[in-house]
């Protein structure tokens, strides 16, 4: 079984970061990954995009895909071409703040995430997309909130390392804000 996840905003949101995160702590969590980052020609205010592959077995073909599983939307510019890859049983996190709620999101199970907001309440605002993030992690469980703390302390670079305490609570910010479980992204293991 195969999760792709999309995860799209504007540069310097932490997209890239939260890609990162995501495929460390999967791999952590025993799974197999495969993820590609594409940026856009500025390095803040440039679309950001990366698709991670997630899977309870080897992966063969390169993470590039048509159809989705899942979708972070940590600002809406760019959510339409990601929207349009979503498939009609797929699970959408979007930062709630940035997005109208006229912006179709595209997704079977929609979860908004005041993001910005919380972040901010954590005091660290730039850490939405790690909020976002963990929403992901409560709603679907495709990896661990252990695997994402500790991918998170790995992936955060030395000269960031005063950031690990705000982005361990964003994460859990993000878990707390989602519905838990309620997409469960390996659904067989959860029957066995």
């Amino acid at each position: 079984m195969e999760r792709e996840i999309l995860l799209t905003g504007i540069g310097g949101q932490g997209v890239q970061l939260a890609a990162t995160i995501l495929a460390r702590a999967a791999t952590r969590d025993g799974r197999a990954v495969m993820t590609l980052g594409t940026y856009g020609g500025s390095m803040r205010g440039g679309n950001t995009d990366s698709t991670v592959l997630v899977a309870d077995r080897a992966i063969s073909s390169p993470p590039i895909v048509s159809k989705s599983w899942s979708a972070i939307g940590a600002h809406p510019r760019y959510w339409p071409a990601v929207r349009a890859k979503l498939r009609a049983d797929s699970v959408a996190v979007w930062n709630a703040e940035l997005f109208d709620p006229d912006v179709e999101i595209g997704a079977a199970l929609r979860v908004p995430v005041a993001a910005t907001r919380i972040a901010t309440e954590i005091g660290s605002p730039l850490a939405a997309s790690l909020v976002l993030l963990g929403a992901l992690v409560g709603a679907t469980g495709v990896v661990s909130l252990d695997a994402a703390l500790a991918a998170m302390e790995e992936s955060v670079p030395a000269y960031r390392r005063e950031h690990v305490a705000k982005n361990a609570a964003a994460l859990r910010a993000g878990v707390a804000a989602a519905p838990a479980g309620v997409a469960p992204a390996w659904p067989h293991e959860a029957a066995a």
